[in-house]
């Protein structure tokens, strides 16, 4: 063949790749990682359970936040199935007599801090309607109890609350009749209950309308906790796929030697780190399945559940699984692009490709400016969820997004120094990503806990009401409906007599009316003649000095028309009729001319009475019909369970009175409700964070292992090593917790601004980066005994 032959040959077609393009490439590669990583020897195994760990812990308690709608339904249906069936008639209307209608009356009561429901029953007939949960009815001085009641009056613990609750115990109140598992709760039966002693008749249980809509200021904070407690979670879990990093891109740098582009390469890691998170999805399921066994035991912030309410909804678990491994292959393909990994070693984009800021700040700014634009939450208005929850994860996510870029501008700038101080700084210049990434998670949880906290502070008004008591002259109310004369002396004789009561405002209580007739459609002049010793007058009205057998004209303060009210009755001289109640013969009594006109005082309950009052030399209580006891109780605080021996006694007086305790500040119960869920969910995520900074904290440690040996055999103490450790875990904390004040000051007054409210208190966040810098060196305390085990000879050696 001649030159001019070859020209003229048809030119030769392109080289092509010999394996699989497309997608097919990418299932190949993703294969080759996910079998080099679980046949990549101890060391590969290693990476993987560090990785497959840290993201079991966010899978499990992903699992259990997609449970709270199921185990919210749950419990309310049960709490609305127990609540008696409303009739027409408004709250106080009462079911007829029948075969299957019940009188009870509430038992309510407290027992150290707990509260415990309780209701005193009698069968109108045969077929008496049964509680959910209940059996068989209670027979006369028995109860059906809930197993946390039982095992409480079974403890030594409940020696007092044996005696407020005598009944023996006959049966127990299955789950269908209990919110939680420790549900404190019990159906007595009585055969001696009457209208009369309070009691309300009622046909059936249930109320299918269900509870009151919840207010738009909690939907608010109810969907911002949801934020702050997840949003840590899922940066946790983006941090634990990149576990091990350094040794894997030493060998990456082996595969490329052989021959693979570095796309493919970064394929390779993706399908490591997809198996990694793959295997973190069965050990979350796992966790999760064993933690929900053990669930019903727990209690946490007196909030405990059945595990058959820890159901998790499909859609969000399907979500969980298929974003966790997507999530894991996203973030390692986005890590590797700052390193360059060629055949002969890794370089890691360091100096020469510096951060850029404008991006990362651009985030917290737009998820501001989303919540400053959105529409004003109104009262009785319907929430948006969309804006509040997005301008909120835009904030903590661009908070994690900043964290780098100023850990890594700040430690450039450190110099100088002890020997810990710059082993720890020339650590952090030399690769402060790892720091970061295990800062991130408290930093977003710090952040979101101010932002929150400011704004519980801001709307607490609406939902803590000043109740005008006064705790300082007496911590407890006492109300009786008996109308037994004899049981109203009795009832302040016998508080008087408990132990650790220093003193007891104890007033009789009847109505008197002027005698005489009149018109049907005239009103009959009607007043209160209220009896009791002369420290109890004074506690209920301005009186100055008496005696016993003294009398009173109490007129309100600055209300002269209810003053010409009460002397229409309280004629000094003249007679006046006590009210017998129905059935009982009128009885009247002459109020001395020498009365004295004084002027009512508020009483520690916040309230006023005025009227005829007489000291009991005067009018003899135990002759008064119809009266009502009303007690205002001072005890000795240091007197231990001196409240449970306050309850005790008038459980003993009357089982249906009702006892309080005087409080300055009264909450609301949804609101304590919401707070006590933030409580709950705010100790989980701190202990996953803690578990993540310390796994975090380990692979570091392991990462250099042989560099620590090689300092110590060259003569660096201990000592120095471990305040190095010390300072390269301060310094990135210091600089997020820095960002989180920031950052969770702005996002609580974009939301308080939201909710047209004003901040309150800027100081709030002291607390929570005092938690968060306990909980920081907490794990560097717990790392200190691994790093003190890497530091031996032994880790010279190498294979």
């Amino acid at each position: 063949m001649t030159l001019l032959d070859r020209k003229k040959a048809p030119a030769a077609a392109p080289l092509r790749p010999a394996g699989p393009t497309g997608v097919a490439a990418w299932f190949r590669d993703l294969g080759l990682g996910i079998r080099l990583a679980a046949g990549g020897g101890r060391e590969g195994w290693i990476r993987t359970a560090l990785t497959a760990v840290g993201v079991g812990l966010g899978v499990a308690l992903l699992l259990t936040a997609a449970s709270v709608p199921h185990l919210l339904e749950e419990r309310s249906a049960r709490d609305q199935a127990r609540v008696e069936s409303r009739i027409p008639g408004g709250p106080d209307a009462q079911a007829k007599k029948s075969d299957t209608s019940v009188l009870r009356i509430n038992r309510e009561t407290e027992y150290h801090g707990r509260s415990i429901s309780g209701y005193l029953m009698r069968a109108d007939g045969t077929h008496p309607a049964l509680p959910p949960g209940v059996a068989r009815f209670p027979g006369a001085d028995e109860m059906t109890v809930s197993p946390a009641l039982k095992k409480l009056l079974d403890s030594p613990e409940g020696r007092l609350l044996k005696e407020r609750v005598p009944y023996r115990i006959t049966g127990t109140i299955a789950d269908s009749g209990l919110v939680s598992p420790g549900d404190l709760l019990y159906y007595a039966g009585s055969d001696t209950l009457t209208s009369a002693d309070g009691g309300h008749r009622i046909a059936a249980y249930g109320n299918p309308e269900g509870g009151k809509e919840m207010p738009p200021i909690l939907i608010v904070l109810i969907i911002m906790i949801c934020v702050v407690l997840l949003v840590p979670v899922a940066i946790f879990i983006a941090t634990a796929v990149r576990f091990g990093g350094d040794r894997r891109d030493r060998r990456l740098a082996a595969l490329r030697l052989v021959g693979t582009d570095i796309r493919m390469t970064r394929r390779i890691a993706a399908g490591e780190a997809l198996f990694g998170a793959v295997l973190g999805l069965l050990i979350g399921g796992v966790l999760f399945l064993v933690g929900r066994g053990f669930v019903g035991h727990i209690e946490v912030w007196n909030v405990s559940v059945f595990p058959s309410d820890l159901v998790p909804s499909a859609a969000l678990t399907a979500l969980v699984a298929v974003s966790v491994p997507a999530a894991a292959v996203l973030v390692t393909l986005a890590a590797l692009r700052s390193v360059v990994i060629e055949p002969l070693g890794v370089v890691r984009g360091g100096r020469s490709r510096r951060r850029r800021f404008w991006w990362r700040l651009l985030m917290p700014v737009a998820g501001l400016v989303v919540l400053l634009l959105s529409d004003k939450v109104e009262p009785y208005a319907t929430v948006n969820p969309y804006p509040i929850a997005g301008g909120a994860v835009l904030v903590l996510v661009g908070l994690a997004l900043l964290l780098p870029w100023l850990v890594e501008a700040c430690v450039n700038r450190l110099h100088g120094g002890p020997v810990p101080w710059q082993l720890a700084t020339r650590r952090l210049q030399l690769s402060s990503s790892a720091a970061s990434r295990a800062v991130s998670g408290i930093t977003v949880a710090v952040a979101g806990a101010v932002a929150l906290q400011m704004l519980f502070a801001a709307v607490g008004d609406e939902f803590n009401r000043l109740t005008g008591q006064d705790p300082s002259r007496a911590q407890f109310y006492t109300f009786s409906e008996k109308v037994d004369p004899e049981a109203a002396t009795r009832t302040i004789q016998e508080f008087k007599a408990t132990k650790g009561v220093t003193a007891v405002i104890g007033k009789v209580e009847v109505y008197v009316t002027r005698p005489g007739k009149y018109p049907e459609d005239a009103v009959q002049p009607t007043t209160s003649l209220i009896v009791g010793d002369c420290g109890t007058l004074r506690e209920l009205a301005r009186i100055g000095s008496c005696t016993d057998g003294d009398t009173f004209v109490v007129h309100p303060r600055n209300d002269k028309e209810m003053s010409d009210w009460v002397d229409q009755t309280a004629r000094k001289g003249k007679e006046v009729e006590i009210d017998p109640g129905a059935g009982r013969k009128p009885m009247r009594w002459t109020l001395p001319a020498d009365s004295r006109t004084v002027v009512a005082r508020h009483d520690p309950l916040g309230e006023d009475s005025w009227g005829i009052m007489a000291t009991t030399g005067a009018v003899d209580p135990s002759k008064l019909p119809g009266a009502t006891t009303q007690t205002q109780i001072r005890v000795d605080e240091s007197v231990e369970d001196v409240a449970e021996y306050v309850r005790n006694t008038a459980a003993r007086i009357d089982p249906g009175m009702r006892v309080a305790s005087l409080k300055s500040v009264a909450r609301d119960e949804k609101y304590a409700s919401v707070q006590r869920g933030l409580q709950v969910g705010a100790t989980m995520t701190l202990l996953l964070i803690a578990a993540a900074m310390l796994v975090s904290q380990l692979e570091q440690l392991r990462e250099r292992k042989r560099l620590l040996s090689v300092l110590v055999a060259f003569g660096t103490r201990r000592s120095t090593l471990a305040w190095s450790v010390l300072w390269q875990t301060a310094v990135p904390v210091l600089i997020g917790l820095l960002v989180a004040v920031a950052g969770g000051l702005g996002l609580g007054a974009a939301l308080i601004a939201m909710l047209d409210k004003k901040v309150t208190d800027w100081w709030l966040f002291l607390p929570m980066t005092g938690a968060g810098a306990a909980l920081i060196l907490l794990v560097t305390l717990v790392s200190l005994p691994p790093l003190w085990r890497m530091m031996r000879p032994d880790g010279l050696r190498t294979e």
